[in-house]
């Protein structure tokens, strides 16, 4: 497995690493070392791989070209690092990120076989024309475009086209529920399987405990890269704190203090970081960003959401669950104290709410999750001879 350190993009897929190591396989994982402690309980070895984007400070630019091309220039600098693990000791499948092209560069290279695990939404039949052709209007993106062409051609890649290689992978494992993918039915089956989100579910519910007297309980995360909110933080807990019936966990991140949050009601636990899967499963609502990963996993928790996107994809990620009958859209600048509750109070009472989330969680289970994904990675090894 080859990915990169944003923790939304290393948290999907590593259930799979660990059934495939239960399975008897040997894992390596490249990755930056910063993550070695999300990969290593696993049981997968850290093959180290040095990564030079911003996810540290989370500085990532506006702009989508110079975005994009943070992406490119750590696939450069990462390829000699993976040569220097793998060139003598290659891998028999190489899995990889969305954003790590250097594993897709290396795995052709050795004429071994592929596979993308995508933690979001992948390309469908008109993305070009819909989604990538705009893109290529925007300043800057005729000099990505020729950088991009210069380095496949170098990197001993088979797939040379700069249309084809990032978003057209011969295989891949699309780790979200079908029902969040744009235009899902304009997707190519034949080379993209949705096997849902891949989470353990079994044993929950022993890292964090409900309390007795909830009559309800209600999370509140931004995810990982966007915490950095306290003004939100003090709306929700204006919104919810001392709520009759509900019980509260609010995340804030590692960026937010909770002095600047003020007086913290009595029905309110605000942490860092929290075990969200487990939550979940146990809470009545969940305010979140939309991120895709926070997307399925209230999805695969069948509860309400009430979305405040903040940025990238999570916009369309909110509409979509707008669309699916399961949340409200609110945001951020409209996230007052009244509207946030407001949209609690109407999600929790209707029973259709209820209904479609019922539906849509037991669709997201029935994809199959970790237990498929590792079946078709398997079907794809190819054993040294």
């Amino acid at each position: 497995m080859v990915g990169i350190p944003a923790v939304s993009h290393v948290l999907p897929s590593l259930e799979i690493i660990r059934e495939l190591v239960a399975r008897g396989h040997r894992v390596t994982y490249a990755n930056d070392p910063a993550v070695r402690g999300l990969t290593e309980p696993t049981g997968a070895e850290l093959v180290p791989c040095t990564s030079v984007l911003p996810v540290a400070d989370n500085d990532w630019p506006d702009d989508p070209i110079a975005a994009m091309s943070l992406f490119l220039d750590d696939a450069v600098q990462a390829l000699p690092q993976l040569r220097a693990a793998y060139d003598r000791d290659p891998a028999d499948l190489y899995l990889y990120d969305i954003g790590a092209y250097a594993a897709r560069a290396l795995g052709e290279s050795q004429r071994r076989p592929v596979m993308q695990l995508s933690p979001t939404f992948v390309a469908w039949e008109g993305y070009d024309q819909e989604v990538a052709a705009p893109l290529w209007q925007l300043p800057g993106a005729d000099a990505y475009r020729a950088k991009f062409g210069r380095w496949l051609a170098e990197s001993g890649a088979t797939t040379t086209d700069v249309d084809v290689f990032p978003s057209r992978p011969a295989h891949a494992l699309a780790l979200i529920s079908r029902a969040m993918q744009p235009h899902a039915d304009r997707v190519d089956t034949t080379t993209v399987t949705f096997v849902g989100p891949c989470y353990d579910l079994s044993d929950q519910e022993s890292t964090w405990r409900r309390p007795a007297d909830a009559e309800n309980v209600l999370l509140i995360s931004l995810g990982s890269a966007y915490t950095r909110q306290p003004e939100f933080y003090r709306r929700c807990l204006a919104a919810f704190g001392d709520l009759p019936g509900w019980h509260v966990v609010l995340q804030i991140g590692r960026h937010t203090d909770a002095g600047e949050l003020g007086a913290i009601p009595a029905n309110v636990e605000v942490h860092s970081w929290v075990p969200q899967r487990a939550i979940l499963e146990q809470a009545d609502a969940f305010v979140t960003h939309a991120g895709m990963g926070g997307c399925g996993e209230g999805l695969l928790a069948g509860v309400p959401m009430i979305a405040v996107p903040q940025g990238a994809e999570q916009f369309m990620n909110a509409d979509r669950l707008v669309e699916l009958g399961v949340a409200r859209r609110i945001d951020t600048a409209e996230a007052t104290a009244e509207n946030l509750r407001g949209a609690l109070t109407e999600l929790t009472a209707d029973p259709e709410v209820a209904r479609r989330s019922a539906r849509l969680r037991d669709a997201a289970r029935a994809e199959g999750g970790t237990t498929r994904a590792a079946d078709l990675i398997e079907a794809l090894l190819t054993l040294p001879d």
